[in-house]
């Protein structure tokens, strides 16, 4: 059943409830691109990260400390050119579908991560956030109490295994941006039944035009620069980036109070905007992020450019209220593995194994 009203916990016991379709139009009016805007923010991005790229690179014959300064600001560079491939498979960077499709292609060899797969797999998640009866490629691997505890003992260790943050996010993340989205027929396989994939007929396409095209490009750049130094780098980048980018979307979605419910229950508008946080960062780790932390408004109105989400959440201060999270408080979230379907809420093993 649709509900129209919900409460944020700060307002629960008394407080006014936020009209969900008020909010959502509130939203859909900062829908549609600045083109000069946009052209703007790609052109500087991309300018700073090879200036920072070359620096790294010829700076390597001068000093070892050189590129290691220059990691972090450059894996920063990258995963803001990687949300403007993002804004661009949501059709928010440009207000014309041809101007998104070959500009996130292009991105996407920097990134490596091919762009018309990746877009049908996100808006795939987009569509099912939340959803216990149709959990989707696109997610992290999220099972209940109940499915755990019914886990034959093999299975519960294979998910504790894959739940542990170093497995996750410190391997997991590089390993499947570098080496598993190379592989047209490789998707996971999920811990649940009625898992959603995409056909490999469908992406095959797009992930073996960007590796053709992944090597053309680097190996012509390698031509001009050595293949040497230019993998040191862009290979540390590489992995910098992927654990930025892991621990982002871990922490967009895997929060205490997040949203899941049965299809029957499920509401994509309530889905949207209560499975999703917003990761209250410094002024500058959002400039390299774009944006990306205010993801309860982005899921909620997909087609914002990264650009305006702040100005839809400044014009609306409860947006600011709801399922917030701070970089210190983020900290606690790997610690969360299951969902109690009792309690309504993420739960770690030991409170499972404690009852």
């Amino acid at each position: 059943m649709l509900r129209l009203d919900f409460e944020t916990p700060e307002m629960a016991g008394g407080g006014d409830a936020l009209p969900i379709k008020e909010i959502e139009r509130h939203c859909s009016s900062f829908k549609g691109a600045d083109t000069w805007r946009s052209v703007f923010q790609l052109v500087t991005t991309l300018a700073l990260f090879a200036v920072t790229l070359a620096l790294m690179i010829y700076g390597m014959e001068i000093s070892f400390w050189i590129p290691a300064a220059l990691l972090l600001p450059a894996a920063g560079l990258l995963t803001r050119i990687f949300t403007l491939q993002h804004d661009c498979g949501h059709g928010s960077f440009f207000n014309s579908k041809t101007a998104n499709d070959w500009t996130g292609r292009i991105l996407a060899v920097l990134t490596v991560t091919p762009y018309d797969f990746w877009r049908r797999a996100h808006n795939k998640h987009h569509a099912t956030s939340g959803d216990l009866d149709r959990r989707s490629i696109g997610g992290i691997d999220t099972i209940t109490v109940r499915e755990y505890q019914n886990m034959p003992k093999w299975q519960q260790r294979a998910y504790r295994i894959y739940r542990n943050p170093f497995v996750l996010l410190m391997f997991g993340t590089p390993f499947y941006v570098m080496v598993l989205q190379r592989l047209p027929f490789n998707q996971g396989t999920g811990f649940y039944p009625n898992y959603q994939t995409l056909s490999a007929s469908s992406i095959w396409k797009s992930i073996m035009l960007t590796n053709l095209s992944i090597v053309v490009f680097f190996g012509v750049l390698g031509t001009l620069v050595g293949i040497g130094p230019l993998l040191a780098v862009y290979i540390p980048v590489l992995i910098v980036t992927s654990w930025i980018g892991g621990w982002l979307f871990y922490i967009q979605h895997q929060f205490e109070d997040t949203y899941w419910a049965e299809n029957k229950d499920w509401d994509i508008h309530e889905a949207a905007l209560l499975s999703s946080s917003y990761f209250e960062l410094p002024k500058v780790l959002q400039w390299f992020t774009g944006n990306i932390g205010l993801h309860h408004i982005h899921h909620l109105c997909s087609g914002i450019p990264n650009y305006k989400l702040q100005a839809c959440m400044d014009a609306r201060p409860e947006l600011k209220t709801i399922n917030k999270l701070t970089l210190r408080e983020s900290l606690k979230c790997p610690s969360l593995k299951l969902w109690d379907e009792n309690l309504k809420k993420l739960v770690g093993f030991h409170q499972v194994e404690s009852v």
